[in-house]
This record gives structure tokens, C-alpha cells and sequence, in this order.
């Protein structure tokens, strides 16, 4: 028996502690504090994208937008332990870039820490650029790849 396929959506305010679970069981460091992620799901510039399986939340993925420019950030994307290997980091990226082109922007970069090769494999997998290190980014003091993607424009 197969599991049913994850339903990727918009975050709302109920998801608040699911969400704030799903953070505190995926990093170690530089944790979104629940304040953060109630102020996020109540901004114009920010999109929090979750993804849920027979009722539960397994991932989520954290897009911000600055007025006056035609570029997104991906801040954040986190994925249960237990969902983890299966394409859903994917799914959620492809997510992410989809809001973002309908926000009509035309690029979106993210930061990476340098060890976390899975990650660095999916960004570059999915035509992210990697374009320089920044040294000490995270707060452990560990460096990150700076990572850029060129978006074509939404369709349909």
C-alpha cells in the first residue's frame, strides 16, 4: 500500500504549532521562534508553504519578498525526519519558485550551509547557481554557499 501523495498549500495561522514543532525537530541552530513564524503568516512579504500527509505536517518552506525588487529569498525549508529521501524537499522548492513567479519575480537565491550536501544537490540539481561563500553566515559560525536561480515568468 502506497501513502497517499503530500498536499502542498499555504500556511494559515492554525498551523502555528505545528509548524513551530516542525522547526524545533529539524534544525539545532538558527531556529524560526514562534513570534517569527506568526509574524510571517500574517505578512504581505513573506510565504510560508507547508506539506501535510494523512493529516500531518511533514515539510514546510519559507519564502520571503522585499518591495521594489523582483527577486525572493528561500529561507528555510524543513522536512520531517521520518519524510526525509522521498522528493519532497523538491516538491516544496518547486512550490516555493512557483509563488515567486507569481509574485513576478524574476530570480530567487538562498543560502546553504556548506556541509549539508543534500541540500547543496538539490539546489544545483534544479539550476541554482552557486555564486560565492559567505563566511561564518549561521549563527554556530558556519559558512554557507550563497546559491541564485533566474525564474521564467509564470504561465497560464
Amino acid at each position: 500500500m502506497s501513502e497517499a501523495r503530500p498536499n502542498i498549500r499555504r500556511a494559515m495561522l492554525a498551523d502555528l504549532d505545528a509548524l513551530v514543532a516542525l522547526e524545533n525537530s529539524s534544525f539545532d541552530h538558527d531556529r524560526v521562534s514562534r513570534a517569527q513564524w506568526r509574524r510571517h503568516l500574517r505578512s504581505e512579504s513573506a510565504c510560508v508553504l507547508v506539506a501535510e500527509q494523512s493529516r500531518h505536517m511533514i515539510g514546510s518552506a519559507l519564502l520571503f519578498f522585499r518591495r521594489g525588487t523582483h527577486g525572493a529569498r528561500l529561507y528555510s525549508i524543513a522536512i520531517a525526519r521520518h519524510a526525509r529521501g522521498r522528493g519532497l524537499g523538491a516538491a516544496l522548492l518547486e512550490a516555493a519558485e512557483r509563488e515567486a513567479r507569481l509574485r513576478f519575480c524574476r530570480s530567487i537565491r538562498l543560502e546553504v550551509r556548506v556541509d549539508n550536501l543534500a541540500a547543496t544537490t538539490l539546489y544545483e540539481k534544479r539550476g541554482y547557481r552557486r555564486e560565492r561563500l559567505e563566511p561564518g553566515f549561521y549563527e554556530t559560525g558556519a559558512d554557507a554557499w550563497r546559491y541564485r536561480k533566474d525564474l521564467t515568468p509564470a504561465t497560464g
